[in-house]
């Protein structure tokens, strides 16, 4: 079971989807969207978020003619959001200047603060005590924030889907997106998929869909920045593939391999999910005969373990050749994304 010490303080954000729920209801959920990350839904994205970048790219050019600093992270959440909207949630338009999206991005940058402050204060952890606090009441109300955008969202594809023709046009895809499986499992057989039920998972994906993602891809562009040797390799990298203004496809993602193997360092350093935490179901003995009784929380700390000598030799040097094609490092000793069933 996951510890509900640590994860129940996003219970009030995301609900009880897929990143909160344990055992049975966790695996229905997990079965159930499993084709909204078939390969053949995957590759058509490519583009959309080639357009999303596109979009990114210009703006940045001309906050820079303008010889201004550029704070990246906000940039590239409102592309991660503007690529998942269009990917996930068959939304339509630019949303990086969407003042809804921009408000529900300062939510999100809000209750992460939140939370992870809650968990740091001995005297938040009783939800009676917090809701009387200042960081209570502003964490409410930035759950209310975050859930009118995906309420918006859920409200206009429903709203879409009674369309006439919409719905027999959406029936007939091979594969249905994220959103429109839900909506459908609902349709289908309500007792299975409450309205509760969708709206946590939609919380929980369109924050897990844009959050790590933008936070991985801002570390890969501050350690290419500080190691210009190994970013020049990439550039001449991509450069080679795309020509002048190709745009990118899914077909190129496996012909970039030092740029692959820079983003695997970049995310070695530094992992966008720092760690994870699980109650003991039964007790267990490790290798050197120390043991932990049930019941007992574990936190497994990502961070530790990618900056650990004994895995990884020179640590906290950026080095890419450690992704070299022919390592044999066991898997697990990488695990920027947890591992396993998830």
């Amino acid at each position: 079971p996951k510890s509900d010490a640590s994860y129940r303080f996003m219970a009030p954000w995301i609900g009880y989807g897929l990143l909160l729920l344990n055992g049975q209801a966790w695996f229905q959920h997990r079965r159930m969207l499993t084709p909204a990350f078939h390969y053949d839904i995957l590759k058509p994205y490519v583009g959309l978020m080639a357009d999303s970048v596109r979009v990114m790219l210009d703006k940045w050019e001309e906050l820079l003619s303008q010889n201004s600093p550029l704070e990246i992270f906000g940039h590239i959440s409102s592309m991660t959001l503007d690529t998942i909207m269009k990917c996930a949630f068959s939304y339509q338009g630019n949303h990086q200047a969407d003042r809804y999206s921009q408000s529900y991005l300062q939510a999100i940058r809000d209750l992460n603060n939140l939370v992870f402050s809650r968990i740091r204060n001995a005297f938040y952890q009783k939800d009676i005590i917090y809701r009387l606090t200042p960081e209570g009441r502003w964490n409410h109300r930035a759950c209310q924030l975050a859930h009118q955008h995906t309420d918006r969202v859920i409200k206009l594809r429903k709203a879409q889907l009674q369309e006439e023709g919409e719905l027999e046009k959406v029936r007939r895809k091979r594969h249905l997106d994220f959103l429109d499986i839900l909506l459908f499992a609902q349709r289908e057989n309500g007792n299975s998929l409450s309205d509760k039920d969708l709206h946590a998972e939609v919380d929980t994906f369109m924050f897990e869909g844009h959050d790590t993602t933008a936070s991985g891809i801002s570390w890969i562009l501050y350690a290419l920045a500080t190691h210009p040797e190994h970013q020049q390799r990439c550039r001449e990298e991509i450069q080679s593939l795309l020509g002048d203004g190709a745009s990118i496809t899914w077909d190129h993602l496996d012909q970039m391999p030092y740029t692959t193997m820079c983003i695997k360092e970049a995310l070695r350093l530094y992992p966008p999910v720092p760690g994870v935490g699980r109650e003991l179901s039964k007790p267990i003995t490790f290798p050197d005969g120390r043991s932990l009784p049930k019941g007992f929380l574990v936190l497994l700390s990502f961070y530790a373990l990618h900056h650990n000598p004994k895995v990884w030799p020179n640590p906290e040097v950026f080095d890419p050749s450690r992704f070299a094609p022919d390592s044999s490092r066991h898997s697990h000793a990488f695990l920027p994304f947890s591992g396993g069933s998830r």
